[in-house]
């Protein structure tokens, strides 16, 4: 299927690796032009080689990078200093630490409001008006399936993440709909990447069970008997920020492999 947005420039946060890389990997490979963008300088330099690589010579998109922290404002304008103007947004940012509640400053608050919440809702500010003027416009948040399914060891995620919901909620629903811009988020569930780690190592830790065993536990869980790839993941991605998807906005799609047992 020809998506339709080859041509189109796009954003895409945390690009250097996981879920980030998929989207960034699968709208390249849709001959759309991709700004990475992601904190670590060598990882990001490697991943925009090797995805300009592979899609040189096939898709002819541009490939490009700035090394900067999305959730502060200084690395917000560092990228909208190198290009103002975006067709599609991926957003994406590092979920906040696992861990108890009754840990958690104030100061941890509000860098997960900051990251998970409030940098999405800046991006989008940014980026929306300039897409309703063109008549076109793909917003598409990376969240969590805790959103629906809220994990205890992850309620910094839970609470920054479910914020960002109700905003898009609203907003999404406004006269941006009638000007061609959408905007939904992305709920994945368990996918093979470091994050999913992260947060299986704090939940092995504090069952007392070896990683290894808390990983297979988890894919027993999962109907699909598997964790998601990052390339999958992409794919929904793209799609969502295809011509096709004009008529889907203010949604949660979830991709978590049948995991989550709800009917809505």
């Amino acid at each position: 299927m020809d998506l339709g947005i080859a041509g189109k420039w796009a954003l895409v946060c945390g690009a250097s690796r996981g879920l980030g890389l998929g989207c960034a990997r699968a709208l390249a490979q849709e001959g759309v032009h991709v700004l990475m963008v992601a904190r670590g300088a060598p990882a990001l330099q490697q991943a925009a080689a090797q995805l300009s690589a592979d899609c040189a010579d096939a898709a002819r998109a541009t490939v490009e990078y700035v090394a900067a922290d999305i959730t502060t404002q200084e690395g917000r304008r560092a990228v909208f200093a190198y290009r103002r103007d975006f067709d599609i947004v991926v957003t994406n940012a590092g979920g906040p630490p696992a861990g108890n509640f009754r840990d958690w400053t104030r100061d941890n608050w509000v860098a997960a409001l900051d990251a998970n919440m409030l940098t999405p809702i800046e991006l989008i500010k940014a980026t929306v008006d300039g897409m309703a003027a063109r008549g076109f416009g793909r917003i598409v948040n990376i969240t969590s399936s805790a959103v629906k399914a809220p994990i205890d060891v992850l309620g910094l995620s839970n609470g920054a993440r479910s914020g960002l919901t109700g905003f898009v909620a609203g907003t999404a629903r406004s006269g941006l709909a009638a000007s061609g811009v959408t905007i939904n988020n992305l709920l994945p569930g368990a996918f093979d990447t470091d994050r999913l780690r992260a947060v299986m190592q704090a939940n092995a830790d504090k069952a007392g069970k070896a990683l290894a065993d808390a990983m297979q536990s988890r894919r027993q869980s999962i109907p699909a008997r598997r964790f998601g790839t990052p390339d999958e993941f992409g794919a929904i991605c793209a799609f969502l920020c295809s011509q096709h998807a004009g008529y889907i906005t203010g949604q949660n799609i979830l991709a978590d492999g049948g995991a989550y047992p709800g009917t809505f």
